[in-house]
């Protein structure tokens, strides 16, 4: 039995999944059954572009929040909240606080990319 090494830890959001599902397959021929359920998932809620959510992770990296982690960058993307309110629930799953300013910074930057 093969031991799998863990060579690097990064967070990725759900269009870079979508993407790297999309290697899998074509060097695999098929997914999994978890692979499959995984693509469906993100064909539905996944609705960026890559361009777009590099675009996106590099204006919210841009505002110098220091307290926004890589990890809540990338959940920022993923769900993508339309206001203070909802941002506020996406912060609250990690150790972070930030003022009303800085939250509203990142609402306007979130919400050009929002259909």
């Amino acid at each position: 039995m093969s031991k799998p090494e863990i060579l690097e830890k990064a967070p990725i959001n759900m269009i870079e999944l979508k993407q790297e599902l999309k290697i899998i397959k074509k060097r695999d021929g098929e997914l999994t059954f978890r692979g499959n359920k995984t693509e469906e998932y993100l064909n539905e809620f996944a609705k960026l572009s890559k361009k777009d959510s590099d675009e996106l992770i590099g204006k919210l990296r841009k505002l110098n929040i220091t307290r926004l982690k890589e990890e809540v960058t990338h959940k920022i993307v993923d769900l993508q909240p339309a206001s203070i309110a909802e941002l506020k629930v996406i912060l609250q799953g990690h150790t972070l606080s930030m003022s009303n300013e800085d939250m509203g910074k990142i609402i306007k930057v979130v919400k050009e990319y929002i259909e």
